[in-house]
């Protein structure tokens, strides 16, 4: 089977699953009834029932006679149906949490009106309708609390399998796994050469968990795989939101967009050109020497590198309707992903990141795309300083972790705070060299003259009487005096 949603693929699925003998876990099968309510305890207990069983997706089909599984169509038009002034689609995601991907078909089959509803298996928590918990026990549904057995099983299935390890397409065959995956771009990171035959590759790309084996010869492709080597992430429903998207600004802030587009290949395969768009839309500056004038773009690659990369691997790929983002403006640059960060984004620069995606990252970092564990970050800082910026800023809005890169200011336009947050970005780079910041340090980080280093020692004051730095031995003599980051 292919992935994409065609009608024939969704005619062939409702034909596959009326020959199961019975209603299970996961199917469900239906004339007429279509109680608003009752849908979303379906969804409810489909996707935690299919998530239980190892399923990639629950199925309820309206239109197929429970007993006999012959198609009698339906009069249910999901469509044009509404819970007061409200579709029915939007009313149900509202009232689930967490949110998970489900989808109407409206089908024609024989000459009968069928209803197809996929829905993708809960992940990292068991799905609420209306803050309750449903399960499907047989071929009832039933309320979770009242199966604690069942729940325990279930978070232990949530707490056994990363996202990497889900599956994102199910029963492909060989030759359209490698239609759907870049392979020639999984060797090529690799500095491999393809091996020979259809089989060595597949086998290839299963020991690094891209694919696994199923029945019949054919393979389900898991998310590790889809999203990192996809050729075009909207093959893959449940992961196309994930694409990285990049907004272009007029101006300083979000009222015009200049350009906007969304990534469609996988993060390995298209992470160059991903880097690339991002900087050829990066404003230039321009700089005379020796009288040859010069262009620079405004932030430096290394550093949009580095912070692109992050975002996509350290990201909560189990946070569903959003994904990460590249925002360019006329002063600064911000770089979104969804989840908050495991570790202090005060201690961003010492501290190894902590991945909830340790697969992903592990991969990523085999293909030089990061860079090893613990020194990105450093490489921003670093990349910064050399090009005597502002101080880039890490923040945590709720649910999301967000980094901004600011364009060139000369110092005198530097407030307070831009003053400390370089100052104990300076202390915390020279840290974990194994240095310290002095005086001439930091004049050389602001590129200021010795003749001016009173100006500098006022900068080193202020960080330390707003606590983001203190002196390394205080009796040292003024002259010698050397700073470390606060929490040194």
């Amino acid at each position: 089977m292919t992935v994409e949603r065609t009608t024939e693929y969704l005619i062939g699925l409702v034909h596959e699953l009326r020959k199961l003998p019975a209603e299970t876990e996961w199917v469900e099968f239906k004339h007429n009834r279509a109680e608003p309510e009752e849908i979303g305890e379906y969804l409810s207990a489909l996707a935690n029932s299919a998530a239980f069983l190892g399923k990639v997706n629950a199925y309820i089909i309206w239109g197929v006679d429970n007993a006999t599984h012959n198609i009698v169509g339906t009069v249910f038009k999901p469509s044009t149906t509404k819970v007061g002034n409200e579709e029915l689609e939007s009313w149900l995601l509202r009232l689930l949490s967490p949110k998970i991907n489900f989808r109407f078909h409206e089908l024609v089959i024989d000459t009968h009106s069928v209803v197809l509803l996929e829905i993708g298996a809960a992940f990292r928590h068991p799905v609420q309708f209306k803050h309750q918990e449903f399960i499907r026990v047989g071929s009832y549904k039933k309320k979770l609390k009242n199966y604690p057995e069942r729940e325990r099983a279930l978070w232990r299935v949530f707490d056994l399998v990363p996202f990497e390890r889900g599956v994102a397409a199910e029963h492909v065959a060989s030759e359209n796994v490698l239609k759907l995956l870049d392979y020639p771009a999984y060797f090529d990171l690799l500095e491999l050469p393809p091996p020979d035959g259809r089989a060595a590759i597949l086998n290839a790309l299963a020991a690094d968990e891209l694919i696994q084996p199923c029945d019949a010869g054919d393979w389900n492709i898991t998310n590790l795989g889809a999203i990192l080597f996809a050729k075009k992430l909207d093959e893959f429903p449940g992961l196309k939101r994930k694409a990285m998207r990049v907004v272009q600004y007029k101006g300083r802030g979000r009222i015009e967009t200049l350009r906007e587009q969304v990534g469609g290949k996988g993060y390995a395969n298209g992470f160059e050109g991903l880097v690339g768009f991002i900087m050829a839309l990066v404003p230039a500056n321009e700089v005379i020497e020796q009288a040859l004038r010069r262009s620079f773009p405004m932030f430096p690659e290394l550093a949009v590198r580095e912070l692109v990369a992050n975002a996509l691997i350290h990201q909560d790929l189990f946070v569903s309707g959003a994904g990460p983002m590249v925002e360019i403006f006329d002063d600064r640059m911000e770089i979104t992903s969804p989840g908050e960060p495991l570790v202090d984004t005060q201690r961003f620069v010492d501290t190894p990141p902590k991945s909830r995606n340790e697969v992903l990252a592990s991969l990523m970092r085999r293909f030089r795309i990061c860079e090893e564990r613990g020194s990105g970050i450093d490489k921003v800082v670093a990349q910064v300083e050399l090009y005597q910026l502002p101080a880039p800023y890490f923040e945590v809005p709720a649910g999301f972790t967000r980094a901004v890169l600011f364009a060139h200011r000369p110092l005198t336009q530097m407030d307070k705070a831009d003053r400390i947050r370089a100052c104990y970005l300076h202390a915390c780079l020279k840290w974990v060299m194994r240095d310290y910041l002095t005086n001439a340090s930091l004049r050389e980080r602001f590129g200021v003259e010795e003749r001016n280093k009173a100006t500098v020692s006022r900068y080193i004051r202020e960080a330390v009487e707003e606590g983001a730095i203190k002196p390394y031995d205080e009796d040292a003599s003024k002259k010698l005096m050397k700073y470390v980051p606060f929490w040194a």
